[in-house]
Order: structure tokens, then sequence, then C-alpha cells
């Protein structure tokens, strides 16, 4: 009766945590979407400045023909001339600012893809890694890890994990998600599981005690989640794609805060 009470504390545990990282996404996606909209208003600006600028040159042009006894612009002209070039390196600066700033968590996801991909070696089937909005994704299928019905982690297993957990060891500010995913065949039950949401949050479970206690990552940096049945990545109709849908996907995540507070800072220069 504990240890039941002891993985329900734990799946919700792990569901809020889940649900405040994906509300944290979401606010880091609306507000890059802000800055997108911003930075298109500033090279739209740029560009009538720039045309501005042509005219203003044109039109000096213009006086200096009609009168060959003028020897320099007009005064006002040059001072037009100079405060529209003061104005769009304004503008580039402001638009740099902001290039810089959407396209480091870019480069920071490049250089992590790329350290994953060599570490953990993605010529294997089984292993799969990707990136969707900017949060990457490292998914091992279950018969690298597990016996069918089992949440006991195989020799194999730690093999393939102990390149993960060099990876996370690497990044000491990055957390890291470690997600039970099953098939929808009914688990009947062994005393200790009664489902397969059961077995999938054990299954978690225990790869994070064997990252931390086998491979020397830090608990603080690790949540483990387990979502059952009810995140297929295919229809559950053919023995191959259940063997596809039992899986434990590692998600890597960088501080988004850190980022959220470099795009806020950026935003707030004139």
């Amino acid at each position: 009766m504990l240890s039941l009470v002891a993985l329900t504390l734990t799946s919700c545990g792990a569901k809020k945590k889940i649900a405040d990282l994906e509300q944290k996404n979401k606010e880091c996606q609306d507000l890059l979407n802000s800055t997108t909209v911003k930075l298109n208003l500033c090279l739209s600006e740029k560009e009538a400045l720039n045309q501005q600028n042509d005219y203003l040159k044109k039109n000096n042009s213009d006086l200096i023909s009609a009168s060959k006894d003028m020897t320099v612009l007009s005064t006002k002209g040059a001072q037009n001339i100079e405060k529209a070039l003061e104005t769009i390196k304004e503008k580039d600066l402001k638009i740099s600012r902001m290039q810089d700033a959407l396209t480091k968590k870019d480069s920071v996801t490049l250089a992590l893809v790329t350290s994953l991909k060599s570490s953990v070696g993605i010529s294997d089937p089984d292993i799969n890694i990707n990136v969707e909005k900017g949060v990457v994704f490292i998914s091992i299928a279950d018969k690298l890890l597990f016996k069918s019905g089992s949440y006991m982690v195989s020799d194999r297993a730690k093999e393939v994990l102990s390149k993960v957990a060099k990876v996370i060891n690497d990044k000491p500010t990055f957390e890291c998600m470690v997600e039970g995913h099953t098939d929808n065949v009914p688990f009947t039950g062994n005393g200790v599981l009664l489902d397969n949401w059961d077995l999938s949050v054990k299954r978690s479970t225990a790869i994070v005690r064997v990252l931390t206690k086998d491979l020397g990552v830090k608990p603080s940096q690790l949540i483990a989640a387990g979502r059952g049945e009810y995140i297929p990545l295919v229809d559950n109709n053919s023995a191959d794609n259940r063997a596809i849908n039992r899986r434990t996907r590692i998600v890597v995540l960088p501080k988004i805060d850190e980022f959220y507070d470099m795009i806020e800072k950026e935003m707030k220069k004139k």
C-alpha cells in the first residue's frame, strides 16, 4: 500500500512539473513570436528610412545642379541626411541585438544535438534524436532497456545510458525528463504494478536510479515521469507498431528561464 501511494505521488509530482515546463515553454514561444513581429517591423522601418535617405540625397543633388555657384549642401539638407543616417544606425543596432537573442537559443540547441548524436550513436535504429521547438528528445526502444513486462534495467541498457549520462554531465545547467511509454496491451498486474501507467512510471524511476547511482548524474537534473499508453507514436494495431510505442524518451531541457530573461532584456533596450 505504501509503495502504491509513493508511485501515485511521484506521478502527480511529475505531471505538475511537466505542466509547469510546458507552460514555461509556451510563454517562451509566445515571446519569440512577439519578438519576430517586432523584428519584422524594425526591418520595414529601416527600409523606409533608406528610401527617405535616397530622396534627401537626390534632393540635394538637384539643388546643386540648379545652383552651380553653391559649393556646399544647405545646412538643413545636411542635417536631415545626418539625422536619417543616425536613425538607421540605431535601427541596425536594435535589429542586431534582437537577431542575436533569437539565434542564441538555436545555436545552443544545434551544439547540443551535434554532441548527442556524436555521443549516443545516431546510427542505431533503436535510438532516435530529434528537436522540436528548441527541446531535444532522445527516444530509446524498450527492447534496449527492459524485458517484456519488466522494469529491471538490462545490462545492455546501461551501456546506452552511460552515453546519455556523459552528455547530461557535460551540461550541468540542463534538466532531463525521463518519460516511460507503453503500448495499449493491458498489464494484468503482479501485486506491485496495477497497470501500464504504473509500469511506465517504474521504468522511468529505474532509469533515473541507474543514471544517478551508477553513472554519476546529479539527481537535481532529472525528472521521472510515466506517460503510460496515452501518447503513442503510431496506432497500436500491429506487433511492430506496439514495439515502436514501447519506448523511453529522455527530454533534454535547456534552462528556459535564462533564455526568457535574455529576450526580455533585449526587448527593453531602446
